[in-house]
């Protein structure tokens, strides 16, 4: 194999050395850029292996630990403590640490704030708003008051009347499989819900006209196996339907979480995430972080003769940036994704919904590895443009 220049191949060792694959696993750290599990902090998985072994020399593993003892009740008030500075919670708020993912929340919402005859408001902007509006149905009206599905969701709906006797609107935030964002949350007479899984504490924000938030932690906020929920108190116990004791957030808000065994690892995780985020500045200073990401890579996106966009600009997402190849270069479309996992970068190949690529930027995903994907798409397209 010919090598191109030294410079190349110390960036792209793909290019130049033969049994690559074999080569990198032994030599390269990996850039992560799944959409879930997700990255997470380089010190948080280095305390969290600790744990497993050896639980702050208490000889025992993390994972034997009892829910009930002294120690995970410190870890999940500190988790509790730490989510409420970060987000400034007021004091009607509650945090919970649950189970069953945001695809349990889609129909735990509607069974916990949807009365039946009431009717509540969704905006359809992706996958996971449309199966949250399908579970929704079950307990009661729902009015979608704005869609983009017509258009395979390459934009966020705006300008539609919210009813003011709605029990809440329904929001998601990020739109993971399709690369659309919430820059801004509307104003809105009724309390706002909002699946936040794959942006949540990516960015500070105004919790007030929230009524309830919920977020899986396997995007930023720690492994899968736990899910965020904040709620307003004052939205709880309006129902009149029977409430499944494992599935009434007034059971969670008792027990500080605890009603049962909680997932531990992850929420320990997680915990170990949040002071993280706390001593890298918080939600503002990873906030500009993100967009320094994100403008890096979109930049050389448009910039680039090989790749385009597939959203329009003033949706963009800063955490799940989709692109496709131009048409007329479709046919290298495989070729890259190659080069992309033999350079050491996985996760990129896009959900089939959009095709193309899918870079998912969270919190933890350092700004060398988004700058190690643009370098090899304008090496690409030096050699093949």
């Amino acid at each position: 194999m010919i090598c191109n220049s030294a410079a190349r191949t110390a960036k792209f060792p793909y290019l130049c050395r033969p049994q690559t694959a074999a080569y990198l696993n032994q030599t390269m750290k990996k850039h992560n850029f799944s959409a879930g599990p997700a990255i997470l902090p380089a010190p948080v998985i280095k305390e969290a292996a600790k744990a497993v072994a050896n639980y702050e020399g208490s000889g025992l593993s993390l994972l034997e630990l009892s829910h009930r003892g002294k120690e995970f009740t410190a870890i999940i008030e500190e988790a509790n403590a730490l989510m409420r500075e970060l987000l400034e919670l007021p004091e009607d708020y509650h945090v919970l640490w649950l189970s069953g993912g945001a695809s349990t929340q889609f129909f735990m919402v509607p069974m916990n704030l949807l009365g039946e005859g009431q009717t509540a408001a969704y905006v359809d902007t992706g996958t996971w708003a449309n199966k949250a509006i399908k579970e929704a149905k079950g307990f009661g009206q729902v009015d979608v008051l704005a869609s983009s599905k017509e258009q395979n969701y390459t934009f966020i709906p705006k300008g539609y009347k919210i009813p003011k006797d709605a029990q809440y609107l329904h929001l998601t935030s990020n739109n993971t499989i399709f690369g659309t964002q919430l820059h801004r949350f509307p104003k809105s007479p009724v309390p706002l819900v909002c699946d936040m899984s794959s942006d949540f504490l990516s960015r500070p924000f105004d919790v007030r006209p929230f009524g309830l938030i919920y977020a899986g932690a396997q995007k930023n906020v720690g492994p899968a196996g736990t899910t965020v929920v904040i709620v307003r108190e004052d939205l709880l116990g309006k129902v009149n339907r029977y409430m499944p004791t494992m599935l009434d957030y007034r059971t969670f808000i008792k027990e500080n979480s605890l009603y049962n065994t909680p997932p531990v690892y992850p929420i320990y995780v997680s915990m170990l995430t949040l002071r993280w985020l706390k001593k890298g500045g918080g939600l503002k200073a990873i906030q500009r972080k993100n967009k320094a990401k994100a403008a890096l890579l979109y930049q050389e996106i448009d910039a680039n003769p090989l790749f385009r966009g597939t959203v329009a600009k003033e949706d963009r997402s800063l955490m799940n940036v989709c692109f496709v190849m131009e048409d007329r270069y479709a046919a290298l479309e495989k070729e890259f994704l190659a080069e992309t996992e033999a350079n050491g970068m996985v996760g990129l190949k896009g959900h089939r919904s959009v095709g193309g690529f899918r870079a998912s930027i969270y919190n933890a995903m350092p700004k060398a590895g988004v700058q190690a994907l643009v370098d090899l798409m304008q090496d690409f397209a030096r050699r093949k443009g």
